[in-house]
């Protein structure tokens, strides 16, 4: 019983994560005691009149258009190729005390040798993914030179199909676009991830008993 609670809790469990940092973050409170400075302007939060209500505090939010597409193409081709010969012939020697067919046998005494490779070899990989979206995420700290960190996580089941959208990176203020828009290409350390759970995930993946087997064979 025991073991079987151990195996519900982890599928139950969300898969780790490589986005880093908190996901979301409540604005901090305001102090208690402002400022008298005026009956209806008050210093300690003000927002300039004549701009966008861009993000810039920490709980603010915005969302993010996921335009993630990559390709890669590799290919390598090689060629080698060596020839080597050899020959040695023997020398002419003049020998007066012994008849001459022996002086012709060692001048036709020769050695030759001759070898030669080739190795071709071709190889290519291709790759290509594409990963579009949207996720509305939270400003989690806001850094000296104004650039905000920003991360978010979202989460939808249907039909028992449990799907994580997760996050993160450092955002320019002057990239938003109007209505608190932003391409993920404009995020710098960035971190996105798309995971499922559900019986779509479990049939795909091996069983712990193959994946144990398939992490201590060789080969």
């Amino acid at each position: 019983m025991l073991l079987a609670s151990l195996l519900l809790a982890a599928c139950n469990t969300p898969p780790t994560s490589i986005v880093q940092g908190p996901l979301t973050a409540r604005p901090a409170a305001p102090p208690d005691v402002r400022p008298a400075n005026g009956s209806i302007y008050q210093t300690a939060t003000t927002r300039p009149l004549f701009e966008d209500r861009v993000p810039r505090y920490v709980g603010d939010t915005m969302t993010v258009v996921i335009e993630e597409k990559t390709s890669t193409q590799n290919k390598e081709e090689t060629s080698l190729s060596r020839k080597s010969s050899y020959s040695v012939s023997a020398p002419t020697i003049d020998l007066p005390f012994f008849p001459g067919a022996l002086e012709n046998k060692l001048e036709s005494a020769k050695v030759s040798a001759s070898s030669s490779g080739s190795n071709d070899g071709k190889g290519e990989a291709k790759s290509a993914s594409v990963f579009t979206g949207s996720i509305t995420v939270t400003v989690v700290e806001v850094l000296s030179n104004g650039n905000l960190i920003v991360s978010g996580e979202k989460q939808v089941r249907v039909n028992g199909e449990h799907e994580f959208i997760r996050l993160s990176g450092v955002v320019n203020p002057r990239d938003i676009k109007p209505g608190n828009m932003l391409s993920s290409t404009k995020l710098a350390d960035a971190r996105v991830e798309l995971q499922n759970q559900g019986n779509n995930h479990s049939f795909a993946q091996p069983g712990w008993l193959g994946r144990f087997f398939m992490s201590i064979l060789p080969f």
